[in-house]
């Protein structure tokens, strides 16, 4: 079985795209939840992958370590699990997303962190304008041409969303305004059952924290 070396569900965007891409797929791994707060947190990745940050995916004893790197080597050795849309325009436009969100967006990413257990309507995102309005086009565009057949950016459940499943928190955390089509998305990411999983882990991490276990294991 595979081990997935995540950071606190609160906080940790990345973690969130590998470990929700794994869990949607169908494909069974052990969760490592190292806490970001903590000195070993450092110390313990060193001895995993020399980045030094999660997530990482060890596959007996071998270290695959960055969100979209563990995603194309399980979409490699699990072909059926789909993690990439069948039509080969299809999957190349949602890799395009995928790299696009992996390197992007940078004001939206430093405006509005990732905070699951917050709620921050009140908070000034016009920084961050501009990038909100271009994620709400990408996912409006992507649907219309590709997401017949399903709620998600290609239809069914895929990488891409699992990559734009954080930036769907980060609207939720705090209050952005969306309609129609965005909108829809946003609601079908939030109803996936692994979505509504690490909500509610992270929303209960508060006491995983203050008793400063290192780790602890899920299925």
């Amino acid at each position: 079985m595979y081990t997935l070396i995540i950071a606190n569900k609160n906080y940790s965007s990345w973690s969130l795209r590998a470990w929700l891409a794994l869990r949607e797929a169908g494909i069974a791994f052990e969760e490592k939840r190292l806490n970001l707060d903590t000195p070993e947190f450092a110390s313990q990745l060193q001895k995993l992958t020399p980045a030094g940050k999660v997530p990482c995916l060890i596959d007996d004893g071998f270290s695959v370590w960055d969100s979209l790197a563990i995603c194309e080597y399980a979409a490699e050795r699990h072909p059926e699990a789909g993690l990439w849309p069948a039509d080969p325009r299809a999957r190349a436009r949602a890799r395009s997303l995928a790299a696009q969100m992996h390197s992007g967006f940078g004001d939206l990413r430093r405006v509005m962190p990732m905070n699951i257990e917050a709620h921050l309507p009140g908070i000034d995102v016009t920084e961050a304008r501009q990038d909100i309005d271009k994620v709400q086009a990408l996912w409006r565009d992507t649907r219309a041409e590709f997401g017949h057949g399903g709620p998600f950016l290609f239809g069914r459940f895929s990488v891409a969303d699992a990559f734009y499943a954080p930036i769907v928190s980060r609207f939720t955390t705090y209050g952005v305004t969306a309609e129609g089509a965005a909108r829809e998305y946003m609601d079908a990411i939030l109803a996936v059952p692994g979505m509504q999983e690490w909500t509610r882990d992270a929303l209960a991490e508060g006491l995983w924290v203050a008793q400063d276990e290192p780790y602890r294991t899920q299925r």
